[in-house]
């Protein structure tokens, strides 16, 4: 790439973090779901090719939301939003599934997983966005009997498709009766939990030198890491403020909106 092409990269990269440190901090979703698209933008133009594209593209995205939720979350504990109870029971499982999500992504193609994303955040966006706060599974927190498997099923897909926990996190909490700020502040600490294991499992990931840009360990491109975070740290706060400001409703229907633009691309992505 020549210079102006690499400085333009490093522009899309800077202002891709910015707004995804505001994501993180409004929704909890570790911006993975914005990220790897720009990504794959980005490694196209270094001329990286489309057998390990997709997992440079995650693992990076992965990494990032390592300090993207570590910043989120500790900024929503400081207002004492998070269930810190239910991400000691849920962290296990979500790391185990991460490590097995890695795995996958490293070694099988993920049209198939794709599409079970897709339609079960479609379904999720769409409860979400009808708003009727009366439509709960329950009103008391999650018992084993439902958190065990959901949050192993969860580890394992947000790992293999490079994004944090809020996308699942928010909608589950929500169904027992969890206030949406406080839904959103634990499912930052869910989107940790999930990338600091898959973090370390793509950069200790074989990859070819020959197919991934200079500077990058595994499968995480170390200067996109570097540009993304640097953006996600000083915007996160802002998006903080914003959850904890926005009516309930209103932040319902933006978080719905967004978990439903997510399953469209993913479903786009798998059968296009």
């Amino acid at each position: 790439m020549t210079t102006p092409e690499i400085l333009f990269a490093l522009i899309v990269l800077l202002a891709t973090g910015a707004f995804a440190g505001i994501i993180s901090g409004l929704l909890g979703i570790g911006g993975g779901i914005f990220l790897v698209p720009v990504f794959l933008f980005v490694f196209q133009g270094f001329g990286v090719p489309d057998d390990s594209i997709m997992q440079l593209c995650v693992g990076t995205s992965t990494a990032t939301i390592v300090a993207t939720s570590l910043r989120s979350v500790l900024s929503h504990h400081k207002r004492g939003a998070v269930e810190v109870e239910i991400l000691k029971r849920w962290g296990p499982l979500l790391a185990v599934g991460a490590v097995v999500g890695v795995v996958t992504a490293t070694n099988l193609r993920s049209d198939t997983l794709m599409i079970v994303f897709g339609i079960l955040a479609a379904i999720m966006g769409g409860y979400m966005l009808a708003g009727n706060p009366k439509w709960q599974i329950s009103n008391q927190p999650p018992t084993p009997r439902f958190y065990v498997p959901y949050a192993s099923v969860m580890g394992f897909v947000c790992a293999m498709m490079g994004i944090g926990g809020g996308t699942f996190g928010v909608p589950a909490l929500s169904a027992f009766g969890i206030p949406v700020n406080r839904a959103i502040a634990t499912s930052a600490g869910f989107g940790m939990l999930i990338s600091v294991p898959a973090a370390v499992a793509y950069l200790l990931a074989s990859s070819d030198p020959s197919h991934v840009p200079p500077l990058t360990l595994g499968f995480v491109s170390l200067p996109a890491f570097a540009a993304i975070v640097v953006m996600t740290f000083v915007t996160v706060p802002y998006g903080v403020t914003l959850a904890h400001v926005l009516p309930a409703a209103r932040l319902r229907r933006i978080f719905a909106f967004f978990i439903i633009l997510a399953a469209l691309n993913m479903l786009r992505k798998a059968l296009f």
